[in-house]
């Protein structure tokens, strides 16, 4: 192994931080046994502030309606070809029953940019989970909003709220997204959403089109400085109805790479292995959480939605992504050695 490139991984251990162009030595030169070397650190890392313990999260996809026409995504407003739906309270409040039925004690509702879904709307259902389950967690994933709308979410009950900046360098969002959807705001959101009081998610997507090395050492730049509650990592890919239908899929090994550094980087952060990964690779799951990754977040929508939120092709809903495989899932996770916590599973408070 290179005593360097060694050097660097245990500097970052040691200290949370590296300059950019240390950041992109990583990126670029770790051999096979370097990458090992760094998700080891990443795991006792994690292990240190979480034990062996993974949280669970239901996810409830409740509309893929979206007014945004991000170049990437699958249910952006352009496509023609994408099967709409919009999941009813009855339906929402009916996939949280049955997930906490299940263990879950965090529910995740995740949607396009879909305006059906006002603050009163979403307050009303909000007040509604937490009647029935206040001792569960509620995060939303519902793109940018107002300052206003924010607040009144937060104090319907929400705890925490996933806005994925997409990319860290203007330009490249500028290539990834319409003229209308600004990076200064998507900025703003994540600042706005901090001074309310969530728990804040970002997170990126690795080897999306235009992507440079450079910039996925702006990345991990970025999350140092805005140090995030959470961080939502996985690698990109393609959807056969966008305009990116061409580019190939970011790598497993760099997403792994990136979970590793990112836990180094912020060592209690809430860092999902997410579905992307499980649908490159039959293990993803299992790989993420050896690199660091706490958190799973199987399905918890209606089947008869499932294959419509098709953010990429070929996106895994079923089998052991499904919430109802909760037991299979489970059983992965102890033959890595991991245990499923049936906690909300907030962040862990930072050794002062």
């Amino acid at each position: 192994m290179n005593k360097n490139h060694i050097a660097l991984i245990d500097r970052l251990a040691e200290t949370h931080t590296l300059p950019a162009e240390n950041y992109l030595t990583l990126i670029r030169n770790l051999s096979d046994e370097e990458d090992a070397y760094l998700a080891n650190c990443a795991l006792k890392t994690k292990e240190t502030h979480y034990g062996k313990q993974i949280f669970i999260r239901g996810l409830i996809e409740i509309s893929n309606i979206c007014k945004n026409d991000c170049y990437y995504c699958g249910i952006r407003a352009s496509n023609r070809n994408c099967e709409r739906y919009r999941l009813t309270e009855e339906e929402i409040l009916s996939c949280c029953e049955e997930g906490y039925r299940l263990g879950f004690r965090t529910f995740v509702m995740q949607g396009g940019e879909d305006r059906f879904f006002t603050d009163d709307v979403l307050c009303d259902i909000l007040h509604h989970i937490k009647a029935a389950y206040p001792d569960c967690a509620v995060t939303l994933s519902l793109g940018e909003r107002s300052d206003i709308s924010y607040r009144r979410l937060k104090k319907a009950g929400a705890d925490r709220y996933l806005l994925r900046h997409e990319t860290a360098n203007p330009e490249h969002y500028r290539l990834l997204h319409p003229k209308k959807m600004l990076y200064l705001n998507r900025l703003r959101c994540l600042h706005v959403l901090r001074d309310v009081g969530f728990q804040v998610g970002c997170g990126f997507m690795v080897g999306s089109p235009f992507q440079t090395e450079e910039m996925l050492a702006e990345e991990l730049r970025f999350i140092e400085a805005f140090k995030p509650d959470m961080c939502g990592i996985g690698p990109f890919i393609p959807h056969k109805d966008t305009d990116f239908r061409d580019f190939g899929a970011g790598s497993v090994r760099m997403t792994c790479r990136l979970l590793s550094c990112i836990r180094l980087i912020h060592p209690t952060v809430l860092l999902p292995a997410t579905t992307a990964l499980g649908t490159l690779h039959p293990q993803g799951r299992e790989m993420g959480i050896l690199h660091g990754a706490n958190v799973v977040m199987p399905n918890l929508s209606p089947a008869s939605v499932r294959k419509k939120y098709m953010l990429y092709d070929n996106k895994r809903s079923d089998g052991d992504e499904s919430a109802q495989a909760i037991a299979s899932i489970r059983a992965r996770l102890e033959s890595i050695g991991c245990t499923v916590s049936v906690s909300r599973g907030d962040i862990a408070a930072e050794e002062q």
